[in-house]
């Protein structure tokens, strides 16, 4: 299955790069995919965001606070991950479908199509 990834390799303080089953690989930094968390109260706030994108950003802490970093991850099933933020936040379960919706990379992929696949 072209969703299903071959290798995950996360390093907390920087991203998740997916090596997927077509031959592509996907990075995803950490402030991406708290950004992106599929959770339900980050999928109301994009949704907001969307509509006013004058919408006030809830806070992080106090501008002293750490950089964000992934404290811990944990595999779902064969589906998913999930991954647990330095702020608190562990709520979003990131599906492969997901990740690959997501992809950073994928509309340049397919502003190629005469071309194969990219690896980061």
């Amino acid at each position: 299955m072209p969703d299903q990834p071959l290798h995950l390799d996360l390093k907390k303080d920087r991203g998740l790069t997916v090596a997927w089953a077509d031959g592509t690989t996907s990075y995803y930094s950490i402030a991406y995919l708290r950004r992106m968390s599929p959770s339900a109260d980050m999928r109301q706030l994009r949704d907001e965001i969307a509509r006013n994108p004058l919408t006030v950003l809830p806070s992080r802490g106090s501008a002293n606070s750490t950089p964000l970093v992934v404290l811990d991850a944990e595999l779902v099933g064969n589906y998913a991950i999930r991954l647990r933020f330095s702020d608190g936040h562990d709520t979003g379960i990131y599906s492969w479908a997901y990740l690959r919706e997501i992809d950073p990379e994928a509309p340049r992929r397919s502003d190629r199509p005469d071309q194969p696949p990219t690896s980061n």
